[in-house]
C-alpha cells in the first residue's frame, strides 16, 4: 500500500437512475503514517460528489504481477470510511510522494481527503487470498507516533549529512532526498521520481530506522564492489 502511486476508488452513485451503482475511478493514493489512504480530490469530480454523500468506499491497489499473467500480481483491495482532512502534515505527507501535485493542490475546489481503513483483503498471487481485520492492517500506534515525532529529524539528517547513502540505497546516481520515514520504509526522490525502500522489518524508533539505513548501506556498497 505505501508503494502504490495509482489505484482504483470504488464509490456508489447516490440518487438519480443510477442511485447504488458502484462506480470506479483511477486515483492516486499516499500512505499516512497509520496507514490510512491519503487522496487528493477535486470538488468537481464525480466520485468526489460520491463520497460527500456516502463515504463508504473502497480502494484497489496493485503490484506488479510475476509474468505475463496479470493474476500473478499482489494486490489489496481496502474498505473504509473516507472524510475530507485538510491537515496541512497529511497534505504535506501526500505531495512529498505526489510532487507533481503541488501544480494543482492549492486550488480552491480541491481537498485531502483520508480513507480510514475498515478492513481489507490480500490476495498475494493467483489463488492466494487472506481477510484482514482493522486491527491486523493497522500498525503499531506507539510505533507509528514514535516515528512520527522523529521523522523530521531523521529526513533532515540524511539528506544533510548522508546524501552519498541515500544514492546508494537508491541504487541510481542522482540528487535523492529522503521525503518520508516511517514503521515500513522510506520515499526517496529526485525530482518528481519517487522510490519506496522497504525496511527488512516493521521499525518501532529512530533507532530502528538507523539499524535499517546502515544495514542498506553496508548491502547496496558491497553490491558496487
Amino acid at each position: 500500500m505505501r508503494a502504490a502511486r495509482s489505484g482504483m476508488l470504488a464509490t456508489l452513485v447516490h440518487g438519480g437512475v443510477d442511485g447504488g451503482q458502484p462506480f470506479a475511478s483511477l486515483v492516486t493514493p499516499a500512505c499516512a503514517p497509520d496507514l490510512s489512504l491519503l487522496l487528493l480530490l477535486s470538488n468537481l469530480s464525480e466520485h468526489t460528489r460520491h463520497l460527500r454523500a456516502e463515504p463508504r468506499c473502497s480502494i484497489l491497489v496493485c503490484g506488479a504481477a510475476e509474468g505475463a499473467n496479470p493474476q500473478t500480481a499482489p494486490r489489496v483491495t481496502v474498505t473504509g470510511i473516507a472524510e475530507v482532512m485538510d491537515d496541512p502534515a497529511l497534505k504535506a505527507r501526500y505531495l512529498a510522494v505526489h510532487p507533481y501535485a503541488s501544480l494543482y493542490a492549492d486550488f480552491g475546489d480541491f481537498h485531502l481527503w483520508r480513507v480510514r481503513a475498515l478492513g481489507a483483503l490480500f490476495v498475494g498471487g493467483f489463488a492466494r487470498a487472506v481477510r484482514l481485520r482493522q486491527a491486523e492492517l493497522a500498525p503499531d500506534p506507539a510505533a507509528v507516533a514514535a516515528l512520527t515525532t522523529a521523522e523530521a529529524g531523521i529526513i533532515t539528517h540524511c539528506n544533510t549529512d548522508q546524501p552519498d547513502a541515500l544514492a546508494a540505497i537508491a541504487e541510481q546516481a542522482g540528487d535523492w532526498r529522503m521525503v518520508t520515514a516511517d514503521v515500513d520504509g522510506t520515499d526517496l526522490a529526485q525530482g518528481e521520481r519517487v522510490l519506496r525502500v522497504h525496511w527488512s522489518a516493521p521499525v518501532t524508533n529512530a533507532g530502528g530506522v538507523r539499524t535499517e539505513l546502515v544495514r542498506m548501506t553496508r548491502k547496496a556498497r558491497a553490491r558496487q564492489h
